[in-house]
């Protein structure tokens, strides 16, 4: 049975944030990475409506979420802060279910460490925590590189490095996909300008903290995709190691919950199971 989304946006201090909600159950967080918002996640919100009360938004300064002021470097302690104030204005004073992807995970993690009484379990899809390998170098010069490219020879450039570093195809699709779908495209393309400047450098060079996230003792799991590159999967994979964990398998790429949202939503809601869903 189709679950409606119900929207509207929260304020938060700087920011204005635009949510949707679907389904009843026990509260879902997704948390979108870099820059995309909530429309990436619709297929796979549907697909747990029936099983959780599923909550996606647009981060502050993406989409929907405008900022109060003028675009500064992104702060990850600020995005887990946003996160933290959605669980507790739509969780009924009850820990969330956690997932975020990419740039998201990383929030998730800073929200775990942070804020873990609002967090029950955290599913992390391939946070981009290059800080975490044995030789970080090598990722940190791709990352300045496409900022050094965006800077020399403007954005669209940038944009090609960044699609092809993550392992993904550019952002926009055939004219004949449903028109959700493309006013998604839209708001990403319009997206990258702010997260090129502002957020590429900020959430790559976020390091989890360990310590706080073992003793927080939230259940933890780390995704990977099976058909991520390197580059996309390398710094989970060292998160998971630091953390004692084995990866947890998903379907596809970086952007694997888009395209593979069925699958992808059995894998992931049997990762909740296990940590008491």
């Amino acid at each position: 049975m189709p679950h409606p989304a119900e929207t509207s946006t929260l304020k938060v201090p700087g920011a204005r944030l635009y949510y949707e909600l679907r389904g009843r159950g026990p509260l879902l967080l997704m948390i979108a990475g870099g820059p995309t918002d909530a429309g990436v996640f619709t297929d796979l919100a549907r697909q747990l409506a029936d099983r959780y009360k599923v909550a996606t938004y647009d981060p502050r300064g993406n989409s929907r979420s405008p900022l109060d002021d003028a675009p500064a470097d992104q702060d990850v302690d600020v995005h887990a802060d946003d996160a933290a104030r959605l669980i507790a204005a739509f969780g009924d004073g009850d820990p969330a279910f956690v997932f975020g992807t990419s740039g998201g995970a990383q929030i998730g993690l800073n929200l775990t460490a942070r804020h873990p009484q609002r967090v029950h379990c955290l599913v992390a899809h391939e946070p981009p925590c290059v800080l975490l390998l044995d030789d970080p170098s090598v990722a940190i010069a791709k990352d300045r590189a496409i900022l050094d490219t965006y800077r020399r020879d403007g954005l669209q450039a940038a944009v090609r490095e960044f699609m092809a570093m993550a392992g993904l195809d550019e952002a926009g699709g055939p004219a004949d996909l449903p028109p959700e779908i493309l006013e998604t495209f839209a708001r990403i393309d319009a997206n990258m300008d702010y997260f090129i400047a502002h957020g590429l450098m900020p959430l790559s060079l976020y390091r989890p903290d360990i310590d706080r996230l073992r003793d927080a003792q939230t259940p933890i799991a780390i995704g990977i995709g099976d058909a991520s590159n390197q580059d996309a999967a390398g710094p989970g994979r060292a998160l998971a190691a630091r953390l004692g964990l084995a990866p947890l398998a998903f379907p596809g790429d970086h952007g694997g919950y888009g395209m593979h949202a069925d699958a992808f939503a059995e894998i992931l809601h049997a990762a909740f199971s296990r940590n008491g869903r």
